[in-house]
């Protein structure tokens, strides 16, 4: 198995990730009030995606994460989506990416395929508790059609991301070995500066998560940059594998409402502290939900990209 994060790592020193994906299609017109969230945007205006990303290449990211956080099997089934079709669309999340990054000069530019938890796709907020009745066979037989089929794609990475509970990372450890030609990065949502949102110690998560030989990095994300640097700290110590780090604007989801509720001041950047992040162990830095190509451009000059 390939680690293009290493690579890129060795030829950078560190990885800009880019923002949040689907707020900055709402900020830019897309409705997402819809159970598919960013996925709904696959179907209805892809160019939208894939000027998003082209927007975070030019604001200096490295890697795109594709739209296909929200877009499962069973979530499209319930929207009318055959298999046939429902594998068509979460694979042309990964070519709209990958489409993006062409005629940017320098190369070097990769595409992570989103996998989101399965409390994403109940629409209640439930992949910020990890509270969902499923158990460990119900979460692998969810994620690993959804995976095979970012594979199928030539997905440089999974990004397996906004997990809440040691349980479905445990699940996830067992999808990835039945991909094992994708490396990954696993991130979690935490709920403070030492635990995922489901209370487990962060240590311990990251002990599930680097379990899995194909996890070639580990962190949080969609988390309060408030906590991000101790969170950071504890997963440097923990393992020797590259640390992700991509928080959100601090803001919280209201599952009701469906919005980011009690959002921060409007200039969120000082909230975003990517060279402290980097001086606490992180190596692949960017943001999550709320951040937007000016943040990551922001990032970038401070980390000397």
């Amino acid at each position: 198995m390939a680690d293009p994060i290493a690579e890129l790592l060795d030829e950078r020193g560190t990885i800009v990730l880019d923002g949040g994906l689907a707020t900055e299609l709402e900020r830019r017109g897309a409705d997402l009030r819809d159970p598919l969230w960013s996925a709904k945007v696959l179907v209805e205006d892809p160019e939208l995606i894939r000027e998003v990303h082209r927007s975070y290449f030019g604001a200096g990211a490295d890697v795109a994460i594709s739209a296909s956080y929200q877009a499962s099997f069973d979530g499209l089934a319930a929207r009318g989506f055959d298999p046939k079709a429902a594998a068509h669309l979460i694979r042309r999340s990964v070519e709209i990416a990958r489409e993006a990054a062409e005629g940017f000069d320098g190369g070097g530019r990769l595409v992570a395929a989103s996998v989101g938890p399965y409390g994403a796709v109940l629409g209640n907020g439930a992949e910020y508790t990890g509270d969902y009745d499923k158990g460990e066979d119900e979460l692998v037989g969810f994620h690993l059609p959804r995976m095979e089929a970012l594979a199928e794609a030539r997905a440089d990475v999974f990004a397996i991301e906004t997990i809440p509970s040691i349980a479905e990372a445990r699940a996830l450890v067992r999808a990835l070995e039945r991909v094992p030609e994708v490396p990954a990065w696993m991130s979690f949502s935490c709920r403070d500066g030492a635990h995922t949102c489901d209370g487990t110690p962060f240590e311990e998560a990251v002990a599930v998560a680097t379990s899995a030989p194909s996890v070639v990095a580990v962190g949080v994300n969609c988390t309060s940059p408030i906590h991000v640097t101790s969170l950071i700290e504890i997963a440097a110590a923990r393992t020797d594998r590259p640390v992700v780090c991509y928080p959100n604007r601090g803001a919280f989801w209201d599952p009701v409402r469906k919005v980011w509720a009690d959002p921060p001041r409007q200039d969120a950047r000082p909230l975003l502290r990517p060279t402290e992040w980097r001086e606490a162990g992180a190596s692949l830095i960017g943001g999550c939900c709320g951040t937007t190509p000016e943040d990551i451009a922001a990032m970038a000059d401070a980390l000397g990209r």
